[in-house]
């Protein structure tokens, strides 16, 4: 047949779309039978034709702009289901039901961008690309850029909170505030005369006041005013973010939970509250609505969680979560009411970790304080490699994002809505079928129209219910 080895080259594309990658293996394994790799043997024009569609693909990746096109589509969409559970009865306040819900997703490289801000207008606001910060404007319907700009600076990873309609962001050892309608540089900051040589912003946060306080991977937290920035050194190692409220500053340090407020103009420490022995810091601080701070600790052999107050730093409770050396988190811990919501990120060393149908340890818990004591309300068996989820607590949600494992090799994503009461799963929707949309430590954000945005290793995800979307 004069077509044949196209068609046959062609079939196999359709199954490994549908089957998934075990598809690729019986094929090369075929190729062990001389007559079929006889008749299979390309000419020079077949390898001309494929060599001009590979170069074309790259080229088009480079030259269309970021945003524009999808996350490209991957294997296995025969062997996994695009939907499981059912919608919610109730009226959605924040993020989606479930109701035949769609994905939208836009390409944006290998973006490194791990939390998404809203600003006034509901548009997202990114940094990212690492160490050679980007901050990104998108529109948060399409999720199509709507501007950029590089931040100058480089050799730390950005870092971004949104003020109204400001950006505050960091870049190597300075402090931006730029326009949501045009990045452009209103102020800046150098934190030069305040950090050490190698020091880099570990965190930011604006207060009610206004006021930008952040803090450093060497212990240095500070507030800027004017042009000019106010610290005091904790003498501890510091690399999680912030966490700034009404009444102080939370800083989860290598040995200690820290509060710091502000008198006569000046960050001043409140409080230190050494952690139990071993471990290191698995979150930021979260602060509850009942005057208390819970933090996470990565200890050998269980992930534990403490809660402290808040005016005093002492510890009211603390418990285990998990499995023995299965347990640890990674920024993935949330206020839920009167307690949290933990997901379990063990064994994700990055996107090599999850390919190929792999898992990581599974489990996500809900722990609270009742009567002064700590309460493991539910613990689940999903897995939630990285980042951090949502709660919704007027939905009765938990989002989070997870993997299925499959001995087919297929590496199926999925935007899952947990029962915030008992932690069963209400429904889930694929959203990818590739390490690309691995989120590789990007956090869940419920939008302004019930939508629900996720930064993925190759661009945005978007799950919004079928009338809203």
């Amino acid at each position: 047949m004069r077509f044949g080895r196209t068609l046959a080259l062609l079939g196999v594309a359709v199954l490994w779309l549908g089957l998934g990658p075990l598809v690729l293996v019986a094929a090369g394994l075929s190729l062990l039978w001389p007559p079929l790799r006889a008749w299979l043997r390309p000419t020079r024009r077949v390898v001309a034709v494929w060599a001009a569609v590979v170069v074309v693909l790259a080229g088009l990746a480079v030259v269309v702009p970021d945003g524009w096109v999808p996350i490209p589509p991957g294997p296995g969409r025969w062997v996994t289901p695009e939907y499981v559970g059912r919608p919610s009865v109730a009226g959605a306040v924040r993020g989606p039901v479930g109701e035949s819900p769609t994905v939208t997703t836009k390409s944006y490289g290998v973006s490194d961008c791990e939390r998404i801000e809203l600003d006034d207008d509901g548009r997202l606001v990114l940094v990212c690309g690492g160490d050679h910060p980007v901050v990104r404007v998108v529109d948060p319907d399409s999720l199509r850029q709507v501007r950029s700009a590089d931040l100058p600076g480089s050799g730390c990873d950005g870092r971004l909170v949104v003020d109204g309609n400001d950006v505050v962001a960091s870049s190597g050892q300075r402090i931006f505030r730029l326009g949501v309608d045009d990045l452009v540089v209103e102020s800046s900051v150098d934190l030069a005369g305040e950090l050490g040589s190698d020091d880099c912003v570990t965190g930011l946060g604006v207060d009610p006041s206004g006021r930008v306080w952040f803090a450093s991977g060497e212990g240095v937290v500070g507030l800027v005013a004017g042009r000019k920035a106010r610290t005091v050194d904790l003498g501890d190692r510091v690399d999680r973010s912030l966490t700034v409220t009404d009444d102080g500053v939370y800083v989860a340090g290598a040995d200690a939970l820290h509060r710091v407020d502000v008198e006569t103009g000046n960050p001043t420490p409140t409080w230190a509250a050494a952690y139990d022995d071993g471990g290191e810091r698995g979150s930021a601080p979260v602060v509850l609505p009942d005057g208390l701070v819970a933090v996470a600790d990565n200890r050998d052999p269980r992930l534990e969680v403490a809660f402290h107050r808040a005016d005093t730093g002492e510890v009211v409770c603390r418990t285990e979560v998990f499995d023995d050396d299965e347990g640890a988190t990674d920024g993935g811990l949330v206020a839920a009411d009167t307690g949290v919501v933990v997901t379990n990120s063990h064994g994700y060393g990055g996107a090599l970790s999850a390919i190929l149908g792999r898992t990581t340890s599974r489990g996500i818990a809900r722990v609270d304080v009742v009567d002064g004591r700590c309460r493991v309300s539910w613990t689940t068996d999903m897995d939630t490699p990285s980042g951090a989820p949502a709660v919704s607590t007027d939905d009765g949600f938990v989002y989070v994002w997870t993997k299925r494992h499959s001995w087919l090799g297929v590496d199926a994503w999925y935007f899952s809505a947990l029962d915030l009461r008992t932690g069963r799963l209400a429904w889930a929707r694929r959203t990818g079928l590739n390490a690309l949309v691995d989120n590789h430590g990007g956090a869940v954000t419920l939008g302004a129209d019930r939508s629900a945005y996720v930064p993925v290793l190759g661009g945005l995800v978007k799950v919004a219910d079928r009338e809203v979307g």
